[in-house]
C-alpha cells in the first residue's frame, strides 16, 4: 500500500504565481496570485503558503532547474535563486523592476519567495528541468541551456499521469508531445514511455506571446548588448503593442501586422512539433496545456493545423482542481512523490530523482566558458559542499 503525503505545489508564472496542495492524487485546496503583488510583497505568497495549511513537502519555484535540492542543502539563498534557478543578477532584475517590465516581475517574485521560504525554514524542495534529466540523450543537450524549464518538466509529469488515467495505461505505454502556451513562452516536449526525451523550451521556440523566442544569432550580434529583461520583447504582445491576449487577436481582425504575429506564432509551433516528432515513433496524442489554450480560436487554430500527426486534446487536470494551472498540479506531484507519496513511482519511473548537473553543462562555444565557471562557482557558493558531490559530481566540486 502507498503511503500518502500531502504537498504544496508554487508555479512561478509569468502573470500569476498559482499554488495547489495535493492529498494523494487529488487537489484539496489552490489559489492563484497576480505575479506582481508578489515582486512587490513577497509576504503575499508567504501568507497564501501558511494558509494551505501543514504540507509534508513544499515544490518551491524552480525556474531553470536543478538536481533535486531542498532547503536544508542550502547555505545562500539569494545566490541560490539569481544565479542558478534564474540564471541572471540582481541587477539585472531591478533595473527590469525599474522599467516596470511585465515580464521580469516573475524573477523577482521568485528569487525573494525563494529567501523567505529559507529564512523561514519551510520544507521546501526544488526540482529540475528537462535537459538536467538522465532520460533525455546527451547528444540532444548539445549547446543547449532551455530545453523546457521547471515548470514545463512539471506538466509533462501531470501529462503522463493524466494520459495514464484517461487511456487506461501504464505510464511506460504513454507516448505524446506537449504544447505549453503560456502568457509567456510556449514551448515543446516529447514523451515516449513515459518519459521525457526532447524538448524544446520558451527560448528556442520562435514567438511566444510575450517573448521572442529564438532569435537569429546575426540579430542578436546587431543587438551588441542585451540585458536579462530582454527576452520578454519582441513576441506577439511587442508587434500587436497589446499586452491582453483576447485584445490582442481583437487587433488581428483589423491590422495585418498583428495578424502576420499570431501566425508566425501559429506556424513556429507547428514547425516545431513536427521537428520534435522525429523523436517519437508514433506519439498516440498531442497535449495542450498553458494559459494560451485556455482560447478557443488559438486552442482550435493549432488543434487544425496538427491533427494529421495525432489527435490533439486539452491536458486534464488533478480530481478537484479548478482554477489553478497545470504547471502547479505538476509541481505538486512532483513534491508529492519526493516525498515518498502516491506519485513516488511516477518521479522514480521518470528519472526525477536522477537528475545530475548542471544547465551550462552541454555549452561548447568559448564565448561561454566564463559563465559555466560562474554557475559552478554560485553552486559552490550556495550549497553544502557534501550536496554537491551528489548532484553535480566531485571533479566539479
Amino acid at each position: 500500500m502507498k503511503a500518502l503525503a500531502k504537498a504544496l505545489g508554487i508555479d512561478p508564472g509569468t502573470k500569476s504565481f498559482d499554488l495547489v496542495v495535493i492529498d494523494n492524487d487529488r487537489v484539496i485546496w489552490e489559489k492563484s496570485i497576480d505575479t506582481i503583488d508578489i515582486a512587490r510583497d513577497p509576504k503575499v505568497l508567504i501568507k497564501a503558503v501558511e494558509e494551505a495549511g501543514s504540507v509534508d513537502l513544499i515544490a518551491g519555484p524552480s525556474g531553470y532547474g536543478t538536481p533535486i535540492v531542498c532547503n536544508e542543502d542550502i547555505i545562500d539563498p539569494y545566490t541560490f535563486a539569481l544565479e542558478i534557478l534564474l540564471l541572471t543578477s540582481r541587477e539585472d532584475i531591478e533595473e527590469g523592476m525599474k522599467r516596470g517590465e511585465p515580464g521580469i516581475a516573475v524573477y523577482k517574485a521568485l528569487a525573494d519567495t525563494v529567501a523567505v521560504l529559507w529564512e523561514k525554514k519551510a520544507r521546501v524542495c526544488y526540482i529540475p528541468s528537462v535537459i538536467l534529466l538522465p532520460t533525455v540523450p546527451s547528444y540532444r543537450k548539445i549547446n543547449r541551456i532551455d530545453m523546457g524549464t521547471a515548470d514545463k518538466m512539471a506538466i509533462a509529469v501531470l501529462g503522463v499521469f493524466d494520459q495514464s488515467r484517461r487511456l487506461g495505461i501504464g505510464y511506460e505505454e504513454t507516448s505524446f508531445i506537449l504544447i505549453e502556451m503560456g502568457y509567456g513562452y510556449n514551448a515543446v516536449l516529447a514523451v515516449d514511455q513515459g518519459k521525457i526525451i526532447d524538448g524544446y523550451g520558451g527560448t528556442l521556440v520562435p514567438t511566444g506571446f510575450l517573448t521572442i523566442g529564438s532569435i537569429d544569432a546575426e540579430a542578436v550580434v546587431a543587438g551588441r548588448s542585451w540585458s536579462k529583461s530582454d527576452v520578454f520583447y519582441g513576441g506577439v504582445s511587442t508587434i500587436c503593442n497589446e499586452y491582453n491576449v483576447e485584445k490582442a487577436l481583437e487587433k488581428a481582425l483589423k491590422e495585418d501586422t498583428c495578424r502576420d504575429a499570431f501566425k508566425n506564432m501559429y506556424e513556429s509551433i507547428v514547425k516545431t512539433v513536427y521537428a520534435i516528432n522525429k523523436s517519437l515513433e508514433k506519439p498516440r496524442e498531442i497535449i495542450l496545456s498553458g494559459r494560451l489554450s485556455r482560447v478557443p480560436e488559438i486552442r482550435e487554430t493549432i488543434g487544425e493545423l496538427l491533427e494529421d500527426i495525432a489527435p490533439v486534446t486539452k491536458i486534464h487536470g488533478l480530481p478537484g482542481a479548478k482554477i489553478s494551472k497545470e504547471a502547479a498540479q505538476g509541481y505538486a506531484i512532483v513534491g508529492e512523490g519526493i516525498a515518498h507519496g502516491f506519485f513516488h513511482n511516477l518521479i522514480k519511473h521518470m528519472g526525477i530523482d536522477k537528475a545530475r548537473g548542471t544547465v551550462f553543462d552541454w555549452l561548447y562555444h568559448p564565448r561561454l566558458l566564463i559563465a559555466k565557471k560562474r554557475l559552478l562557482n554560485a553552486y559552490r557558493k550556495s550549497i553544502k559542499t557534501e550536496i554537491l558531490y551528489r548532484i553535480i559530481g566531485s571533479t566539479l566540486v
